[in-house]
């Protein structure tokens, strides 16, 4: 490319780690944002850091020059790591699944695709991609191959979006507040 875009992201699998990891790590360093599964990551980081602790492995990755790792984990959701913070997402809820192939890109590109439709790269804009690439994760999964997704209207994926929003949504404690406590005094 004559001029580097805005946002640059990649997203690897087990092949490239397994057998082209020198070239993978240059890429790693080069890319915004990495997309990777759960085991990905792990063996990504594993030659440095405990790759049982998927923090641990994440942070390793964003030292290498990311400025976010995004951690695919299937039905247990998405997490995303910066420098100095980490969201998480849950997967949708869904009571039958006929294909997981594809949900993870489909997870990438609703993701990227929010990015690039609004130009937003704010902190907000990030969350906000991430829950729609859940939402979009979710569609691919409930038919084979992308025939949900081009089925798609945008009333269903505005609804599944404002959903998404209520599963963990909560209020947050004032400042004045504290969480109720019971003070251990030992045995009786």
């Amino acid at each position: 490319m004559d001029e580097r875009p805005r946002l640059v992201a990649a997203d690897t699998m087990n092949f490239w780690i397994d057998g082209k990891r020198d070239a993978l790590t240059e890429v790693v360093k080069a890319v915004d944002v990495l997309f990777m599964d759960e085991n990905e990551t792990r063996m990504f980081a594993a030659p440095h850091v405990n790759s049982a602790n998927t923090v641990k492995a994440a942070r390793y990755i964003l030292s290498l020059g990311p400025r976010m790792v995004m951690i695919k984990r299937g039905d247990h959701g998405v997490m995303q790591f910066t420098e100095d913070s980490i969201f998480v997402a849950p997967a949708y809820p869904l009571e039958n699944v006929v294909d997981p192939t594809g949900a993870g890109d489909s997870f990438a590109g609703g993701f990227m695709g929010y990015l690039a439709a609004t130009g937003d790269l704010s902190q907000s804009a990030f969350h906000r991609a991430t829950v729609l690439g859940s939402v979009m994760g979710s569609f691919a999964v409930e038919h084979f191959s992308v025939e949900r997704l081009c089925s798609l209207t945008r009333p269903e994926l505005t609804n599944r979006f404002r959903e998404f929003s209520q599963l963990s949504q909560f209020d947050a404690l004032r400042d004045d507040e504290t969480l109720p406590w019971h003070e251990n005094t030992g045995p009786e």
